[in-house]
């Protein structure tokens, strides 16, 4: 069967990165169950056991080259995945395969491994959030002055700026990456535990001495390359799977914070005033030859609600962990933590995509505006009516009048505002400047200087943090 007969997921072969398709991969999973069985080997022979240096050696010589083929004869056979790997990896390094996998429970390269894939690919996460982060502060600088209408309810209220409201999706995406550092700071590793998680099998190797099981912990820890001081003071068989659950919901959170940017994008893509990049040669419908669908957005939006969804389904997972363990969890996690994963990378390459080729369309953004400048000026039309000795409630009632008529012939008819028009002719604005009183740029309040504010007190500090870290943006799939 080629790939093109069989179910192939579009996680990997559509939209994820290689970077994230290679932390949940197959051979980054056993692999790393090689080095946790180095790791709990060369700790053994350090606190006093049979171990040999030639049988060390041959561990070490064996971490890559992995006979999948042979490893699903075993498994077909043992029906066990992990036994299957042990027996694999005993064919090809004959010496260790006595000490390979000592004291033991399938969790011990499971879990730990677990650990370290959730820790991996939560880094890169990071990593690329970061990057959107940094794309809008520098959007937002850059039109952080052009006025344009602001919308409460989805309906027009007072102007802001093209670049403000950048950074309030910058802030929301922001806040999630602080909750992502926040879990990567207390992600605990599992460590050295047994079958029920008393490290009795281990208390058993060490003749009963608890101080080697304590240093046994420690030192696999370390050459795993974990913090020791970051491990799980008890557990079960396994790690608690409401660690899951707390991870898959911080990364939610970011997907819903891409669902809303996308989302506005593509209502400001509707009104003409931004678009996502538009290659030369991309066709927006196969039938509406015109169209410039905002087709990635969309697919942010469609990822998003994915990985959304992932948290209940972790949570339930974690409720029903009975007791030490059951194994009920096992095919369920195999699917949503690195489907969780891999969608959101997909739509956070997205994402960095769209926000790093943002187009602005300011003639359109400038006459969206000036169509409803004169309703959001009222008030101080009505003002400067009463600097000019008219009376406040006169003046009101006037501007009222004009208002809801001339939203009426709007609405109605396709008319153009004309309440300037309207009010100029009024006696009792005659003197007033309308086209100043109804001047944008007078009514942005701070908002230019919220942007700079912004980025240096939140942006610059994200970039500077993650200035080291080298990501490559996969390029957009079709």
């Amino acid at each position: 069967m080629d790939e093109h007969s069989g179910y192939q997921s579009p996680l990997s072969g559509r939209y994820a990165s290689p970077q994230m398709q290679e932390i949940w991969s197959s051979r980054r999973k056993i692999g790393t169950w090689r080095r946790l069985w180095l790791a709990l080997a060369e700790s053994e022979q350090e606190l006093g056991l049979d171990i040999s240096d030639s049988q060390i050696e041959e561990l070490r010589e064996h971490l890559d080259n992995i006979d999948f083929i042979a490893a699903g004869k075993y498994e077909k056979e043992l029906r066990h995945d992990v036994m299957a790997h042990v027996h694999t990896l005993g064919d090809i390094a004959p010496t260790a395969r006595p000490i390979i996998h000592l004291g033991a429970t399938s969790q011990f390269v499971n879990c730990n491994t677990e650990m370290l894939q959730l820790r991996d690919a939560t880094q890169l996460i990071a990593k690329k959030l970061a990057n959107v982060i940094t794309n809008l502060a520098a959007f937002a600088k850059k039109y952080s002055d052009l006025p344009t209408l602001g919308f409460t309810h989805y309906q027009p209220a007072q102007p802001t700026t093209v670049g403000k409201r950048a950074t309030l999706w910058a802030q929301e995406f922001a806040l999630t990456l602080e909750d992502l550092e926040f879990r990567l700071s207390t992600l605990r590793f599992r460590g050295v535990r047994g079958a029920t998680g008393t490290q009795a099998s281990f208390l058993d190797l060490f003749d009963g001495d608890h101080n080697k099981v304590l240093k046994l912990d420690k030192l696999v820890t370390e050459k795993m390359g974990w913090n020791p001081e970051k491990r799980l003071s008890v557990t079960g068989q396994t790690y608690p799977r409401i660690v899951d659950a707390q991870i898959l919901s911080s990364i939610a959170a970011v997907a819903a914070t891409a669902h809303k940017f996308a989302t506005d994008l593509r209502l400001l893509a509707n009104r003409g005033e931004l678009e996502e990049p538009f290659e030369q040669k991309q066709i927006g419908s196969s039938a509406m030859a015109y169209k410039r669908n905002p087709m990635r957005c969309e697919r942010v939006c469609a990822l998003a609600r994915f990985v959304m969804n992932m948290p209940p389904n972790a949570l339930q997972t974690a409720s029903v962990q009975w007791m030490e363990r059951t194994l009920d969890d096992s095919a369920n996690r195999r699917l949503v933590l690195p489907e969780a994963f891999l969608a959101l990378d997909g739509l956070l390459d997205v994402v960095n995509n769209v926000t790093a080729g943002l187009i602005v369309h300011t003639a359109r953004v400038s006459a969206n505006l000036k169509q409803e400048m004169p309703f959001l000026a009222t008030e101080r039309l009505m003002m400067e009516a009463v600097r000019n000795g008219a009376d406040r409630q006169d003046a009101h009632e006037i501007v009222r009048t004009h208002a809801i008529e001339v939203a009426r012939l709007i609405k109605e008819e396709g008319s153009s505002n004309d309440l300037l028009e309207r009010l100029a002719r009024e006696p009792m604005f005659k003197g007033i400047d309308l086209g100043m009183a109804t001047d944008p740029s007078g009514f942005i309040g701070r908002a230019t200087e919220q942007v700079g504010e912004f980025c240096h007190q939140i942006a610059e500090p994200i970039q500077q943090r993650y200035s080291s870290s080298t990501i490559e943006i996969a390029e957009l799939r079709v």
